[in-house]
Parts: structure tokens; sequence; C-alpha cells
């Protein structure tokens, strides 16, 4: 049962009269005028209110009455009822007689108006109570009774495989209302009901999906979601005025697995927007050791690992060392590729990489200095993307 509230109940008076052409009154169950055509009338008691309340049914009031009466005029007064409680009273002022042709239908429109208005706030309570679920979910490493309780009350299966997107919202130079109204569409794109998706508001700027999977032998369809992630832009692209990138984590079975996917999907769009400031997609599969490394930063670990890369900064004041390490690191530390990328001749780039190897401590022939290299090497480039 839906209470009135003075704001429903303006609405009403406000949706009647420019239909019925009189004063229309809406009194709450005690029988207190709350919403009027005649403002000056607002907040007094209508003692015909209170006979209709007390004895539910419709209550003429004609002059005699009218004057015998606190808070009253001429006309005709119904019940209004939400799930068959009575819930206030709809006024209608002039003669009785002229009134009841529209009191029936009058009485009628205000039920379903007070309906709908419930079945709305339901709805909105239901995305409320969802939001703030998957809010706990994406940082819960144990998925306890009350979480497990609070999901199937919703009716949503929290050991449904899921892996988490997140999506950083542009408005750009739009309007409140204008990004507001945009935000609520892409709501609508990303809440396609075969998909099974759920979605919360992490700040005006961020929302976080939580996708269904499919296993296969342990695993999931990665290629399926990649694809849905570029339909998903190419939509927007066509069809709203935002402008949005998107972070695709990773799939953890089991329990805190939507928290691990949580945390490597904005560790992804934190390294990939420094990686690639223009690109509107990506996925943690492409960046694995970037991410993993960007976690370190503060650490002891990264110290010890950054240690080379700090000693070549240090010996190479005009940067073409490092330029040139970059370069190797790109090409997959494949030296003819490198040095067709720097458009430089082999024996240049041998040149160079055995300056690295002098500068850094490490032998560049060597498996493990190569790793600590290239890990190096990715660990600084994440520095900024904190």
């Amino acid at each position: 049962m839906l209470a009135l509230d003075p704001d429903l109940a303006q609405q009403i008076v406000s949706r009647t009269m420019t239909i019925i052409g009189c004063n229309v009154n809406v009194m709450n169950a005690e029988g207190i005028i709350i919403a009027s055509g005649q403002s000056d009338r607002i907040g007094v008691i209508h003692e015909g209110a209170l006979l209709v309340l007390a004895q539910s049914r419709v209550v003429d009031i004609d002059e005699a009455t009218a004057c015998r009466l606190q808070g009253v005029q001429p006309g005709v007064n119904l019940p209004l009822h939400n799930q068959g409680q009575l819930v206030g009273v709809i006024g209608l002022t002039g003669q009785p007689a002229e009134m009841h042709r529209f009191g029936e239908l009058v009485g009628m429109a205000a039920e379903m108006l007070i309906e709908q208005t419930r079945l709305s706030r339901l709805l909105l309570r239901d995305i409320r109570f969802k939001e703030d679920l998957v809010l706990e979910l994406i940082r819960a490493e144990v998925l306890d009774q009350r979480l497990l309780d609070w999901a199937r009350a919703l009716e949503i299966d929290p050991l449904q495989p899921r892996v988490v997107a997140v999506i950083e919202v542009d408005s750009g130079e739009l309007a409140l209302d204008e990004a507001f109204q945009e935000r609520e569409r892409l709501r609508s794109m990303l809440l396609v009901p075969e998909r099974h998706n759920l979605l919360a508001v992490v700040s005006p700027t961020e929302l976080v999906v939580l996708k269904a999977v499919q296993e296969r032998e342990g695993g999931w369809d990665l290629a399926s979601h990649r694809d849905r992630v570029w339909q998903l832009l190419e939509r927007v692209k066509t069809q709203s005025r935002l402008n949005i990138r998107i972070a695709l984590g990773h799939y953890f079975p089991g329990q805190g697995g939507l928290a691990r996917s949580y945390r490597t999907a904005t560790a992804s769009l934190r390294v990939g927007k420094q990686r690639q400031a223009e690109a509107p997609a990506y996925f943690y599969q492409d960046m694995v050791l970037p991410v993993l490394l960007e976690g370190l930063h503060d650490s002891w670990q990264a110290a010890e690992l950054m240690r080379p890369v700090m000693a070549l900064r240090a010996g190479d004041a005009k940067g073409h060392l490092q330029q040139t390490l970059m370069a190797w690191v790109a090409c997959d530390m494949q030296p003819l590729r490198t040095a067709q990328r720097l458009g430089i001749h082999r024996n240049t780039l041998e040149y160079r990489m055995g300056r690295i190897s002098a500068l850094t401590g490490l032998d560049l022939n060597l498996g493990d200095d190569r790793l600590l290299l290239y890990a190096a090497v990715q660990l600084d480039s994440t520095r900024d993307a904190r």
C-alpha cells in the first residue's frame, strides 16, 4: 500500500483540474488537505473527508452541510483505495449534482495514478537494492550467508559465473539533465534482459557491470565478450552523446572471484589509459604483466625492480638508450624488428644494447636478466597510471 504524499497528491490535483475545470482537493488518511487548487486550504482538516474515511463511501456536501462543517465547500468527496486499503479522499468542489458525472471517472484515474506510482517506486527500490548488492559483491572476498540471502531475495543467483567490466563515462559539455538522460540510455543498453547483466553506479563517472559467462572446461568464452564490448561501443557511438571507455577484467571462478575480477578491470582501465589514452576498450588479457606489476607500486619489490631502469636513466642524458629499450620491449625483444622500428643499423642496435647492459648491470643474453629488465620497463610505464 502506498501512503499519499503531497507531491503525488498535487500531481493528482493538477491532472484532474486540467480536465474537469473545477477545484480539486486531495486529503490524506487523517483527513488533512495535502493538495488543492486553492493553496490557502492546504493543511486544513476537511471534515467531509473525515466522514468519507469513517464510512468508506462517497459523501456529498451541499450548501447547508458545508456551513456546518470545518474546512468544507460544497462538492463531492470520494474514497481513494490502494491494494484494498483506504489511503485518502479526493474532493471535487461544486454542486454535487454536477460533480457526480465526473466523480467515478476522477476517482478511478486518481487510483490508477496512485498504483502506477507505487509500482514505479517498487521498481526503483528494486533497482537500488540490486545496485547495492552489486557493490557488495565486487568487494566481498567471501559470499557470507547475508549476501546469499540478499541475492536470492532479489531473485539473483549469486553463484552464477560472472566477469566484471568497468565503464568510464565522460558526458563532455552536456548539461546536467542531458547527461542524466544519456546515462539512463546507456543503462538501458547494458540491461538487455537476455544478457542477464547486473549493473551498479560506482561514481558519477564510473559504472560496473557484472556479465554472465558460460564456463567451458573450466574456462570461459573471452572472444564473445570481446565482441560484445565492441558492439556496445558501436551502439553508444551511434545512439548516444556520451564518450565511454570499457575495461574488461578476468574471469575467476569460485569465492571472491567477482572481487578479483573487479580489481583486474579497474587496474586494466588505469594502465590502459596510460598506455593507450585514445583507445576506447582495454582487456586485462592483453596487458596481464603491466596490470599485475601496477599493484606493486610503493613496495620494496618495485624499488628493486626499478633499480636497472633508474641506473639507465642516470647514465642516458639524451634519452637515446631509453628510447631504444622501449622499442626493444615493444618489439618483443627481437633485434631485427627493433632496428627497423628505430630506423637504425643492426650494428648500431647491438652497440646501444651493450651500453644498456653495462649501465643496468644486466646480461641481456640471460633469460632471468632479460625478464628483470622487461618487468622493470613495464612497471615504469604504469607509474603514472595510478
